[in-house]
């Protein structure tokens, strides 16, 4: 059975992340953790990609960390949020091989085969994987490598438990299995796929900090079907009132992460149809040499 994916509205998106470009790194303490991960992956992983697509770059701290394991590559840094890539650019080195480029994953403006890797650091919940995945596939050579990580239905766990209790609203937007994650890397032809998932946990003293560093990170409902305008000042203090109620034996508020790590290879070949956009992948390239 097909999995159902998150209703998303980008313009929405697009607001958030570009309000949010001053305030991200301050409060991306899970998403630096990610991009450490991801990185220390990349170093049991013999590959050596002259063209890195960072998707998803937000303001380079991913980047960085691919300048260094890969020095001679260029890095195309992509970001739906122009200020997330104009913050970037003031902070990179003075001889540091990365190019800008404001665009959505859904529809990357770069031409097929052009680049011999893919990194993606916590911004695929923000996209229909159907989309993505076959975008990066397009734009990936031959046996070049895709390595990601993205958030589980699990995260803000007790963020959507709280909101259930007030009313029957989309508040947080739906988040894809791990498995149907893996098993949308197949459809698009991917080979090899490597899945495993990890939890985190991040604590904070006072809701009012939980709720200030979400902000800061632009994690704002992207759901079409969300209530337009400002929450009602009733609302959120019922909010603030079950997240209290769920305080844990430390008497912390807690806001859980599920993150869901992957790798996967673009086949040796590929047969691009016209007019659907599909990809045909030989049987033979399907199987683990």
């Amino acid at each position: 059975m097909e999995y159902a994916q998150p209703r998303l509205d980008k313009r929405q998106i697009r607001r958030a992340f570009s309000r949010a470009a001053d305030t991200y790194d301050e409060a991306a303490v899970v998403q630096r953790r990610v991009v450490a991960e991801l990185i220390d992956r990349l170093g049991a992983i013999r590959h050596a990609p002259s063209r890195v697509l960072e998707a998803g770059s937000g303001t380079g701290h991913g980047a960085r960390e691919l300048r260094r394991l890969y020095p001679k590559a260029t890095v195309l840094c992509l970001d739906l949020a122009l200020p997330m890539l104009q913050r970037a650019s003031r902070q990179r080195g003075w001889f540091a091989r990365e190019r800008y480029v404001a665009g959505d994953m859904e529809q990357l403006p770069l031409a097929a085969g052009v680049v011999d890797m893919v990194f993606s650091s916590s911004s695929l919940q923000w996209c229909r994987l159907d989309r993505a995945f076959a975008e990066f596939a397009r734009v990936m050579a031959p046996r070049s490598l895709l390595m990601f990580a993205t958030f589980g239905p699990d995260t803000l766990g007790e963020l959507r438990s709280a909101w259930r209790e007030i009313d029957d609203g989309a508040h947080v937007h739906g988040l894809t299995d791990m498995h149907d994650v893996g098993d949308e890397l197949v459809r698009q032809g991917f080979t090899d796929p490597v899945m495993d998932v990890e939890s985190l946990r991040v604590t904070y003293r006072e809701v009012s900090s939980l709720m200030r560093d979400l902000k800061a990170l632009g994690s704002n409902n992207a759901d079409p079907a969300r209530a337009r305008g400002l929450t009602g000042k009733g609302k959120l203090a019922a909010l603030k009132r079950a997240l209290e109620a769920r305080r844990n034996r430390e008497g912390l508020v807690e806001c859980s992460y599920e993150i869901v790590y992957g790798h996967a290879w673009a086949p040796a070949r590929r047969q691009w149809r016209e007019g659907d956009g599909s990809v045909a992948v030989p049987l033979a390239d399907l199987v683990r040499k």
